[in-house]
């Protein structure tokens, strides 16, 4: 079974930086494209970023392109997420996810495995 767990959330003034982290086990991470998704209170669940099995190809939503930055070490079955030049409208809980793709993915049907969440708060 694949367990994905966050972390690195927390709070944040407006034009701050912060770096989430998602480890991966029980599957062969190298595998899989991973993402990260986000949910503010009252929105649907939206595609904030994802990368390739390999490392080599990203793909960023519009409104954090530019800010935020995805990567992944497969030797520690880690993903991360640097987030830069926070907003106000970054305030969400953050997930990781799991796709069986060697591609990246923004549809959340393709993922198969989620993480709990972790939250970012971004004050104005």
């Amino acid at each position: 079974q694949v367990q994905v767990a966050e972390s690195g959330g927390g709070l944040v003034q407006a034009g701050g930086s912060l770096n989430l982290s998602c480890a991966v086990s029980g599957r062969h991470f190298s595998s899989y494209a991973m993402g990260w998704f986000r949910q503010a209170p009252g929105n649907e669940r939206e595609f904030v970023a994802s990368i390739s099995w390999t490392g080599g190809s990203t793909l960023y939503a519009d409104s954090v392109k530019g800010r935020f930055a995805i990567s992944r070490d497969n030797a520690k079955d880690t993903v991360y997420l640097q987030m830069n030049s926070l907003k106000a409208e970054d305030t969400a809980v953050y997930f990781c996810a799991g796709a069986g793709s060697s591609r990246p993915q923004s549809a959340i049907y393709q993922y198969d495995y989620w993480g709990q969440g972790t939250q970012v708060t971004v004050s104005s």
